[in-house]
C-alpha cells in the first residue's frame, strides 16, 4: 500500500462512480438484448398468415400479429396523433374506429401518417365509405406512453390527442372494442406506414454500452494512476527528508 497512494476524496468519487458506470453498461446490453428478441418476434409474425379479429381478441400475446378485418370505418369519430414527424416533417397519424363484420368487435385503426404543415388548417383526409378489407398488426407499446398531461377531454370530432388510448375510446363510445392499436398495412385505405418497430435500435444501446464500459476503464485507469503517481511522490519527499538530516 505504501506505493499506492490514490487519496481519500478521487477514492470516494471511484467508489461512487464505477459501479455505477458498470452497471449502467450492462443495462445498456440487457435492452439491447430485449430489442433484438423484439425485432425478431416482430418478423416472425408479420411474416404469418393473418389471423381473424375473433382470434385476436382471444390470444394472449397480440403483439404484432397480423389480423384481416372486413368492415367499415366510423369517420365521425376520428383520433389525430399529433407530434408525428416523418423526413423531418411535422404531422398526425389518422386512427379511426373500424368494425369488424365477422365478429362485431370495433377495433382502432392506425391508418397511417398526414403531413400537418399549417397549424391554422386541419389536415386533409378521406375516408371510405364502402365496406372493405384490409390487413393489420397489432401494436403494443413497449411501455407505459408518457405525457406531461392528459389529453383535455373534447366533444368535437375529430380529436387531436397526444398518446393512443383504444380503451378510453371504447368507454367513451360505449362500444366493445379491441384494447390495442392496429396499424394498417400499406393499402387503398392506408396513408404513409412506415412505422419504426422501436425507437432506438439494438445497435445503438451496444454503443451506449460501449460508452459506459470505456468510461469506466477510464475512470480506473486515473485513478491506479494517480495513485501510484501520489505514491512515487511521496517517496521522493520522504527520500529528500532523509538527504537533509544526514
Amino acid at each position: 500500500m505504501k506505493r499506492f497512494r490514490p487519496g481519500v476524496i478521487p477514492t470516494v468519487v471511484v467508489a461512487l462512480l464505477l459501479p455505477l458506470m458498470i452497471v449502467l453498461g450492462f443495462w445498456q446490453l440487457g435492452r439491447g438484448a430485449e430489442k433484438t428478441a423484439l425485432l425478431a418476434s416482430y418478423a416472425e409474425r408479420r411474416a404469418a398468415e393473418p389471423m381473424a379479429s375473433s382470434e385476436l381478441a382471444t390470444s394472449a400475446d397480440p403483439a404484432y400479429r397480423r389480423v384481416r378485418l372486413s368492415g367499415q370505418f366510423d369517420a365521425a369519430h376520428s383520433l389525430l396523433l399529433d407530434n408525428r414527424q416523418r423526413g423531418g416533417k411535422v404531422g398526425v397519424e389518422l386512427l379511426q374506429p373500424f368494425q369488424d363484420q365477422r365478429s362485431g368487435l370495433w377495433l382502432l385503426v392506425n391508418r397511417g401518417w398526414l403531413p400537418w404543415p399549417d397549424r391554422r388548417v386541419a389536415p386533409q383526409f378521406s375516408t371510405p365509405t364502402d365496406a372493405l378489407t384490409l390487413d393489420a398488426w397489432v401494436y403494443v407499446a413497449p411501455g407505459a406512453t408518457f405525457q406531461l398531461h392528459a389529453d383535455p377531454v373534447s366533444r368535437t370530432w375529430p380529436q387531436t390527442v397526444t398518446a393512443v388510448e383504444p380503451g378510453k375510446l371504447w368507454q367513451t363510445l360505449e362500444r366493445d372494442g379491441f384494447a390495442y392499436e392496429v396499424r394498417a398495412e400499406p393499402g387503398p385505405a392506408s396513408y404513409q406506414t412506415d412505422w419504426p418497430v422501436v425507437a432506438m435500435g439494438p445497435e445503438k444501446h451496444l454503443g451506449y454500452a460501449v460508452q459506459w464500459f470505456a468510461m469506466a476503464t477510464a475512470l480506473l485507469g486515473l485513478y491506479v494512476y494517480l495513485g501510484l503517481h501520489n505514491a512515487k511522490e511521496k517517496h521522493h519527499a520522504n527520500g529528500h527528508e532523509s538527504t537533509q538530516h544526514v
